[in-house]
């Protein structure tokens, strides 16, 4: 009987090994995490859950009992010490070894850290311990106005804290939207009282708050680092395995190694309608990522070519994005951006490339498939609807 292993209890983790056993396979499958809690979605983390406004235990993909239920041999608070490729085996910390006929890494990625006292967004653990520290009047100084950073930043003021934020780039989510769209969140967590400062970088984390490198002192209670993450590489680049931005796999998931794969933030894929790897960070990745691996394991036709996908909540603000702008021309606007109720495209050689939708719902698949089309638009008709 096969045995497949997944190294990594989370969300694309713990789809596949749900896949493998709805594609029918009926071997061993042991699922291995390291955090002691059973695989879980992160959005809420630092969205509903961080802000007290959904119970702890919707947050998990299954219910206990579906483990045991499944045949599905879950191994937590373990972790993996190094992966074998040509001996088709991986040994774990406690000294055991496991053997595997077909191996999936999912080990996701940890936040990027600076030195000095400063709290991070990753696990549950972190979720609870920010909002424990939400007091009403408490000054949280968030660096990075990154998608963690902003949605953090926001739940901070809705607790009643105030809240500054440090970003070395010109506005919030230049690399990830642009300047025209990372200007829009500057103004709607401005209009919240969030103090932004932008152009200057956090040069240390004191007791006391952060020394900017501009030399001035920021006074706070609480400070969140929200700087990025980085892809959990280390057993794969030891292995043998081709690295990159993260583990490199060609469209179907696979690894350098044929019986080793790859999925989730720490999988840089080949995309087939992009064609070039990408390494994609958001929860729609690791939703269908682990499913296509699963599928590629089992002998199937796989081609990994979902549009990068993903949403945020902030406020009263509610957005969907789909596509991706490297290399975007031009902007076109549907609706009034100051109204926060719109859909922008993002546009190259006359084609819509990247879409969001603000505030404004049902409409994803539209967008998705406009940029699938690859069509020439009417920029008129594009911004009437």
């Amino acid at each position: 009987m096969a045995t497949y292993v997944i190294v990594g209890a989370g969300l694309a983790g713990a789809k596949a090994a749900q896949t493998l056993r709805e594609e029918g396979f009926d071997g061993e499958i042991v699922l291995i995490g390291a955090e002691t809690e059973r695989p879980y979605e992160r959005p809420p983390l630092s969205k509903s859950y961080l802000q007290g406004k959904s119970e702890r235990e919707k947050i998990f993909v299954h219910t206990p009992e579906w483990y045991a239920d499944n045949n599905v041999d879950l191994r937590l608070g373990m972790r993996v010490t190094r992966i074998e490729p040509d001996h088709h085996l991986i040994r774990l910390r406690d000294g055991s070894r496991l053997p595997y006929d077909k191996l999936l890494v999912a080990t996701g990625a940890v936040p990027r850290r600076l030195p000095g006292p400063g709290y991070y967004l990753r696990t549950v653990e972190d979720s609870e311990a920010l909002r424990a520290h939400f007091a009403a009047d408490a000054r949280v100084l968030v660096i990075g106005a990154s998608w963690i950073g902003l949605e953090t930043a926001a739940a901070a003021v809705e607790a009643g804290c105030s809240v500054t934020v440090v970003e070395p780039e010109p506005t919030a989510l230049n690399r990830a939207l642009g300047p025209e769209l990372g200007e829009l969140f500057a103004r709607l967590h401005a209009g919240k009282g969030v103090d932004l400062r932008f152009g200057t970088a956090a040069a240390e984390i004191t007791e006391t708050g952060v020394r900017l490198s501009s030399g001035e002192r920021l006074a706070a209670d609480l400070v969140v680092v929200g700087i990025g993450a980085a892809p959990e590489v280390g057993l794969a680049r030891d292995a043998g395995l081709e690295v990159g931005q993260g583990i490199r796999t060609d469209a179907a998931l696979r690894t350098s190694h044929p019986d080793v794969y790859a999925a989730g933030d720490v999988a840089e894929f080949f995309h087939p309608r992009y064609e070039r790897h990408l390494r994609v960070e958001h929860w729609a990745n690791a939703l269908h990522g682990g499913p296509a691996a699963a599928r590629s394991m089992l002998g199937q036709e796989v081609s990994y070519d979902r549009l990068p996908y993903f949403y945020t909540d902030q406020y009263d603000l509610g957005m969907e994005f789909s596509g991706d702008i490297e290399g975007y021309e031009e902007i076109v606007y549907r609706g009034d951006p100051e109204s926060m109720e719109f859909i922008v495209y993002w546009l190259r050689g006359g084609r819509v490339i990247a879409g969001m939708n603000v505030n404004v719902w049902d409409v994803v698949d539209d967008i998705q498939e406009l940029i699938t089309s690859g069509v020439i638009v009417n920029q008129t008709e594009l911004s009437k609807g």
